[in-house]
């Protein structure tokens, strides 16, 4: 047990501290684009149906590998040169980012919904460019030893960031008006411009001198685009493993996806959602995350990825007695404390395996690639659930999507005995690569 406690003490360092504030700013501008949207939506009136495609808003978090490249290579005048690499980048992001979601939260969409999707599609692609930068950013400022830590400490800051957008805003909404919650939530994203001017460049972001005008089209094209996904697939197992990346959280993000429709369907208020879905499930995110990031460390990522997995598959099902059991808040309690406790032990397991599968030598496309890829459940694959929720009856729905996490749980099984080296620490996997 002295050995568990002392492994925790890692997230008293500075680094990983300020990795979680840079987790807040990345896990800030999501809910605001779908899940504290969709509650708005619902309130206004709008069908289960289309808020179920408002996953697709989203769909820069799926493609942002394409324009990875130009973050990961390409200077900004003046920026660069004074913040960095990836700082420059960042500051340049989280600007527009705070300005767009301010734009979002003064429009109307019970009258108007046109101008609510295009500003929810701007905000997800700010956000998910944001994303680009604070992922290399992690995965160069850590060691190698420190990948599970720091995937916990992300996560954290994720989960922090997820909760000012959800139950923060959820207040803000209660008590302001649904202008005013998107109003404070933009003013927050100052937190990660404070993060970003606080913070050192990595060294490894440093040595790597950014490319532009000083080479050659044909040549920068391949360094910066073509190179990042050749080196990847030298890798044994590369096309298997990218699909396991896309199956690993679908059974949970489909349940996720109509979470809060399913909520205000049982009759829970605005405030009962936050004082239970928000607060009592972010404790039991942080708890998850932090043993999640210990265990991938000491039991492996194979062997924490199939277990987390499996006990998030199994959380999702008391869905199906919340459904039965309808609006009872002691029922949603231990609801959502199992299912956001196993998820966040999942998620920094998951998160410690994409981190060690890249190289350093290309890690904003490569990291970009992977998480891309993750998203395809949230994102694109998850966007009929609205439509499936109309269908089928809640309790139906919600076992469906439990069993939804089988395919994935299926290949950490086949890839642990066929290519167990694909998921090496990054200094033995990736020798050669620096």
């Amino acid at each position: 047990m002295s050995s568990w406690v002392e492994s925790l003490k890692i997230y008293r360092t500075p680094r990983l501290i300020a990795v979680l504030f840079m987790g807040f700013s990345s896990g800030l501008p999501l809910p605001l684009t779908f899940a504290t949207l969709s509650f708005w939506l619902a309130e206004a009136g709008i069908s289960r149906t289309e808020i179920g495609l408002f996953v697709l808003v989203g769909f820069s978090y799926n493609y942002k590998f394409l324009w990875s490249p130009l973050i990961d290579r390409l200077p900004i005048s003046g920026l660069t040169r004074r913040l960095g690499r990836r700082r420059g980048w960042a500051v340049a992001i989280q600007v527009p980012l705070m300005l767009a979601i301010f734009a979002l939260g003064q429009t109307e969409p019970q009258q108007q919904l046109l101008p609510t999707v295009l500003l929810a599609v701007l905000v997800a692609f700010l956000s998910a460019s944001q994303d680009i930068v604070i992922d290399a950013y992690r995965i160069e400022l850590l060691e190698a030893d420190e990948q599970g830590a720091g995937a916990a400490a992300t996560q954290w800051g994720y989960r922090f960031g997820l909760l000012a957008a959800g139950a923060g805003a959820l207040y803000a909404a209660q008590f302001g008006g649904w202008h005013v919650a998107y109003a404070v939530m933009a003013g927050l994203m100052l937190v990660g411009v404070v993060t970003v001017l606080a913070t050192p460049e990595p060294s490894r972001a440093q040595s790597a001198r950014p490319e532009g005008r000083d080479r050659g089209g044909a040549a920068w094209f391949r360094s910066a685009v073509i190179e990042p996904f050749a080196d990847f697939m030298t890798r044994p197992g590369w096309a298997v493993i990218l699909l396991f990346v896309v199956l690993y959280k679908f059974g949970d993000a489909l349940t996720g996806v109509m979470a809060n429709p399913f909520y205000v369907a049982m009759g829970f208020t605005k405030i009962e959602v936050a004082n239970i879905s928000k607060l009592v499930g972010f404790f039991a995110t942080l708890g998850g995350v932090a043993l999640g990031g210990v265990v991938a460390d000491r039991w492996g990522l194979y062997r924490s990825l199939f277990g987390c997995g499996l006990l998030t598959m199994l959380a999702n099902s008391l869905y199906v007695v919340q459904a039965w059991v309808g609006h009872d808040t002691w029922m949603l309690a231990a609801t959502i404390f199992t299912d956001n406790f196993a998820a966040g032990m999942g998620s920094a397991a998951f998160v410690a395996y994409l981190s060690n599968l890249c190289n350093v030598a290309f890690t904003a496309t490569q990291y970009a690639l992977f998480s891309s890829l993750a998203a395809l459940p949230t994102r694109l694959l998850s966007a009929p659930a609205g439509w499936l929720s109309e269908h089928v009856s809640w309790p139906a729905f919600f076992f469906l999507t439990s069993l939804a996490a089988l395919p994935g749980l299926a290949m950490v099984l086949w890839l642990m005995r066929r290519f167990p080296d694909a998921a090496l620490p990054r200094k033995a996997a990736l020798a050669g690569g620096d």
